[in-house]
């Protein structure tokens, strides 16, 4: 099967794809002479007139794979109070940039909205939480399982945990 990994590149899922027997698409994959994205004039990507162009160049290169892909792996964003566990070249091989936010909204959109299986992942800041990850990654290769995927809202973030307002009131009360 045609896997896509968003942010393309991201290093810590790209070698279990290949090791699970399935080929990584890869719209920024230059090194092989293979690859078939050509950047023609008459390729058309639907979008506003108001999109940057930084925007228009990404989904241009990820548009043509989206017909090969048999499913998606989705690695979500840091959150902002992240504390790096490596070096700022490791962490870029190995969890990728996402580029621009809004092509990576942008992406993520697009691909959501497709008839596949899309394992949406959040973005690991611990060891544990790595571990995880790959044993998500392995687990969705073999069956395309999407449900063991992480509960990420819209900004492929974890929920916080909230407070029901019920609980915020008596809180709030026996505080006074």
């Amino acid at each position: 099967m045609n896997i896509i990994v968003i942010p393309d590149g991201a290093m810590i899922v790209v070698p279990f794809i290949e090791k699970n027997g399935h080929t990584y698409l890869s719209p920024t994959n230059f090194s092989r002479y293979d690859n078939e994205v050509n950047l023609n004039p008459d390729f058309k990507v639907n979008m506003s007139s108001e999109t940057p162009s930084g925007v228009r160049g990404r989904i241009s290169l990820l548009a043509p794979l989206l017909d090969k892909a048999d499913a998606a792996i989705i690695l979500g964003r840091r959150s902002a109070n992240y504390t790096r566990m490596y070096d700022v070249l490791n962490e870029l091989i190995l969890f990728c940039g996402n580029g621009c936010n809004n092509a990576h909204s942008l992406a993520v959109s697009i691909v959501s909205q497709m008839d596949i299986p899309v394992l949406k992942l959040a973005y690991p800041t611990t060891r544990e939480e790595i571990i995880d990850l790959i044993s998500k990654v392995n687990l969705f290769l073999k069956d395309f399982d999407p449900s063991i995927g992480d509960d990420l809202n819209a900004d492929l973030k974890k929920d916080n945990e909230k407070v029901s307002l019920h609980d915020f009131e008596k809180i709030f009360n026996e505080s006074i």
